[in-house]
């Protein structure tokens, strides 16, 4: 299993889109999110790493996504194949997108 590692004060641009579904349309939607990710967007410069989170009443999913610098997320946001990806997801969900800095995180001791 690999594990995605959150850092405080990392320069990486984190996006994080909490998309609102309906439990019958929330395995079709990380399908669609799995899929986009796996044949465009990790091939895209500056991408570090993504987490896709299904809540457990199927009302929402969640991508949790980093890049290298804003201008690679931005990028990425740009490219045709990937728009066409969110056009399908938007499909079956609600996104709210935002970019976002780590200012802190807490480990168990």
């Amino acid at each position: 299993m690999t594990e995605t590692v959150i850092r405080a004060g990392d320069d990486v641009a984190t996006v994080i889109n909490v998309f609102e579904t309906q439990p019958d349309k929330q395995q079709e939607l990380v399908g669609v999110l799995n899929e986009g990710l796996d044949k465009v967007v990790r091939h895209r410069p500056g991408f570090v790493s993504a987490t896709i989170l299904a809540s457990k009443d199927g009302s929402k999913v969640v991508n949790y996504a980093q890049w290298r610098s804003p201008a690679d997320a931005q990028a990425t946001f740009g490219d045709p194949a990937v728009q066409e990806y969110g056009k399908k997801a938007a499909a079956l969900g609600t996104p709210a997108p935002g970019v976002y800095s780590v200012d802190s995180v807490t480990l168990a001791p």
